[in-house]
């Protein structure tokens, strides 16, 4: 070929090239402006906006640093928790120029997965002084508290090689494997057998660590139990708080191999995120060991601070709001917990979470009544939908990977470009299935969000009552199996009022809520049709679920709830009177006899996990969602909640990871014979083998035929397109008027 011929054709290559660089930078650009605020300039500066190089991306701080300084010394760099973005600003413009103009469509290496750089150029980069918040009251971490050859000595010292060992009461548990000494705890009663001490007590090992703790005063008398906890990388333990009743009150938790990130919760909601690096050691006394939960969200990657000299590393910070973080990647660490026996009753100052003081444990709590005040009602969703999912939300997911067909072609059908918004996405399952729209999520639960944040997505925290988005900003809406989780009408034509906000005017939203009426057309949803199978699986797809059709009436399964004695609607039939306002608790697997209801999930051990049940008209599936990674992902939390406490609002209590080794509390003990009014209040299964399988319950207001269409009635500018009944749920399309 002609050299002349070749040049030119490689010069049209290199600018089509270019072209399509530029095209995704403009794109990114708006993006960052639409759904972050953050404007671009084209004039050059020395501050770049680097899309697709944040943390909620994957790029750790380290990787971006290195291609970003290879253009020029660096002045700041700023990634926020979770942003698929970051701020760069250079020394000189000179080298931020040189950044935008070789750095640009550039692929950046991240571990197994590699993402494109978009840079552009903006006016400013502001970000708060970060501080770090105070530990819990009575929590002390003493880093490097044991030598490199002491931790190789205490590793060694546990044998990991029997299976069944009764000695020291190992167990190959699902989410950690685990050894006891001097007390094995016990997973069916979340307690110790104080009367029959284990033949292997503290080994010897551990002896010099712990007469170093006498001579500091982190103890007063010796331990006699000992938990050794490992842990793989992305495994975790739900928040908790041990049982009072079971140890006294300082409790030793010897962090050993790779570190990871433990999370503190108060009751009133306060988080703090804490560090714990290889060889530190973690005191819990007084209020941090009776009060606050404590947990480990389970992730391969932890955002932790970054070693910069500039900024000196925090052991424990609001990594929340904080901008100077990278990504840790988690591998093998093996705890070792020690704890004194208790034998006396608990006399803590905290009775509210004492079991010895009629705490979690002291009596089986009793169902909720329906909400009378606005207030009421924020506290049932509160205790049983909010904290349910945040608690139950790696178990869901895990369920949730089919998308549902009609949800699918609605999706389908909306032109490229499109500005699609999931109030309620869940684990996000939708947002992936049009690649062709720009499509963001929001959900209540963080947890949730975490797992959307993790797949690439584009989301954030936010109840739909009040989506922080711009109205008349969407092309389309959808709301799956969320609606029914508001307790009153008044709150569910609410969140149909601010769908409708959202819309574009033409703008269209998909509702799907579940069906009172489980049989339509002669035909049995598919949630009761699996009513009969042997093993039905706990994996409803979407927010119902259930499980075993076998599952015993509870004690609260008798109570009867109000009919929708606030509805406009006069032909609606009401289908259950009122007894004493309990709401009743739902019957896995069968027809609903009232319309306000608990329904229970259990948590699975996770050996048939892969399969939807259709509760809500899902087929099963045994393919795993490909989740398609979209630009953005923004979120506003990093860990979980606490979990649902059950009927009434409690602090988890029992053993768990480190400073515990049960994952319910002592008040999740689902009998056979009343398991539907007991409450877990775990994200995990507990571990034991012989242990019961702990129950969640999530408030429901199931939708008669002909509800939904009079409730969206209710709301001025838009009209019905379209209803109808799939598979045990109620849908809706609604259609923004073209005036508004």
């Amino acid at each position: 070929m002609d050299p002349g011929v070749e040049s030119s054709m490689e010069a049209v290559r290199r600018s089509k090239d270019e072209k399509k660089v530029l095209r995704k930078q403009i794109k990114a650009s708006h993006t960052l402006l639409k759904h972050e605020g953050i404007s671009t300039t084209p004039q050059p500066s020395k501050s770049l906006v680097v899309a697709n190089g944040g943390l909620g991306n994957g790029v750790s701080r380290e990787a971006l640093s290195a291609a970003l300084k290879e253009m020029g010394e660096l002045e700041t760099l700023i990634m926020h928790p979770h942003k698929p973005y970051a701020f760069v600003t250079y020394r000189s413009e000179e080298c931020a120029r040189k950044a935008h103009v070789h750095l640009n469509g550039q692929k950046l290496q991240c571990g197994e997965n590699s993402v494109t750089l978009y840079l552009s150029y903006v006016d400013s980069v502001t970000c708060k002084e970060e501080g770090s918040l105070p530990l819990p009251d009575g929590l002390v971490l003493v880093e490097d508290f044991v030598s490199p050859e002491e931790e190789a000595l205490l590793l060694a010292a546990i044998d990991w090689s029997g299976t069944n060992d009764d000695v020291t009461a190992q167990k190959a548990l699902k989410h950690r494997r685990v050894k006891h000494y001097g007390f094995e705890f016990r997973y069916d009663n979340n307690n110790v057998d104080k009367d029959k001490p284990l033949p292997a007590g503290i080994p010897q090992e551990c002896l010099p660590v712990l007469e170093r703790c006498l001579k500091n005063k982190h103890i007063i008398t010796m331990p006699d139990q000992l938990t050794v906890n490992q842990y793989e990388s992305g495994q975790g333990i739900p928040p908790h708080v041990d049982t009072h009743s079971a140890f006294e009150d300082t409790i030793l938790s010897l962090s050993l191999g790779a570190q990871t990130v433990m999370e503190f919760r108060h009751p009133d909601g306060r988080l703090v995120s804490v560090v714990l690096p290889g060889r530190s050691l973690l005191v819990m006394k007084g209020e941090s060991r009776y009060l606050w939960t404590h947990g480990i969200t389970p992730r391969k990657f932890d955002m932790v601070p970054a070693c910069d000299p500039q900024f000196p590393a925090h052991t424990m910070s609001d990594l929340r709001t904080n901008s100077n973080l990278t990504l840790s990647k988690r591998g093998t660490r093996t705890s070792f917990t020690f704890r004194k026996i208790r034998h006396e009753p608990c006399c803590c100052a905290f009775p509210s979470a004492c079991d010895s003081q009629g705490g979690p444990s002291a009596s089986p709590p009793s169902p909720p009544s329906l909400p009378s005040c606005h207030a009421d009602a924020a506290h049932l969703e509160e205790e049983y939908v909010h904290r349910v999912y945040d608690a139950i939300a790696s178990h869901f997911s895990s369920t949730r990977h089919t998308p549902w067909s009609r949800v699918c072609d609605f999706l389908s059908s909306l032109p490229p470009g499109s500005v699609l918004a999931d109030v309620g996405c869940g684990n996000g399952k939708y947002l992936g299935v049009n690649p062709e729209v720009i499509a963001v999520g929001c959900d209540r639960s963080s947890a949730l969000i975490q797992i959307c944040a993790e797949r690439g997505f584009q989301v954030f925290v936010s109840d739909a009552l009040s989506v922080p988005l711009r109205t008349a900003s969407c092309d389309a809406c959808i709301s799956i199996a969320v609606i029914h989780h508001f307790s009153t009408q008044e709150r569910r034509l609410a969140a149909v009022r601010e769908l409708v906000r959202l819309l574009k005017p033409g703008g269209r939203a998909l509702i799907y809520v579940w069906a009172f009426e489980q049989e339509y057309n002669k035909q049995r949803s598919k949630y009761l049709k699996d009513q009969n199978k042997e093993r039905p699986e706990n994996h409803s797809p979407s927010d119902n679920t259930s499980e075993d059709s076998q599952e015993p009436h509870g004690k609260a399964s008798i109570q009867t709830s109000r009919c929708l004695e606030d509805s406009p609607v006069d032909d609606l039939q009401c289908v259950s009177k009122v007894s004493d306002g309990k709401l009743s608790v739902h019957t896995n697997r069968t027809a609903f006899n009232t319309q306000d209801l608990l329904v229970p999930w259990h948590l699975k051990d996770g050996k048939r996990q892969g399969q939807e049940e259709s509760g809500e008209g899902v087929k099963k599936d045994k393919k795993k969602e490909k989740s398609k990674k979209t630009y953005n992902s923004i979120t506003t939390s990093d860990c979980n909640p606490d979990p649902s406490p059950g009927f009434k609002t409690r602090v988890p209590s029992g053993s768990g990871q480190d400073t515990s080794d049960a994952t319910h509390s002592s008040d999740s003990k689902p009998s056979a014979s009343d398991d539907t009014t007991q409450t877990s209040t775990s994200t995990q299964k507990s571990e034991s083998e012989s242990s019961p399988t702990p129950v969640f319950h999530r408030y429901y207001h199931v939708f008669q035929q002909g509800e939904l269409e009079q409730l969206c009635g209710q709301v001025a500018g838009v009209k019905v397109q379209s209803s109808y009944h799939d598979q045990g749920n109620w849908c809706v399309i609604l259609e923004k008027d073209m005036h508004l």
